[in-house]
């Protein structure tokens, strides 16, 4: 049996995005495989972990590399997986 992917009939246009925009936006995303999607996701997933990481960086320049990627672990887990994997607490985000 094949399954058919469909992008979402909900409409969640940015409110700075025109209807023209976001409606070649949702074309290519038709276009796209199921894995094309994912490798997309991935991709701005890693990005958006870039820019995170270039900003602890800015904010803590004395730091350590570890501790910064600790401190980007910590916007995306609980203070206590934080402390129980790590021992580390960002107070400071």
């Amino acid at each position: 049996m094949r399954v058919r992917w469909y992008v979402s009939k909900v409409r969640f246009r940015p409110a700075d995005t025109t209807e023209v925009a976001w409606a070649m936006v949702e074309e290519g995303l038709r276009k796209m495989t199921p894995a094309q999607r994912v490798r997309r996701c991935i991709e701005l997933t890693v990005l958006t972990h870039r820019i995170a990481l270039a900003e602890i960086r800015r904010r803590h320049p004395d730091e350590d590399d570890r501790t910064h990627r600790l401190r980007l672990a910590a916007r995306l887990l609980d203070a206590k997986t934080m402390k129980a994997a790590f021992g580390f607490v960002d107070d400071r985000c």
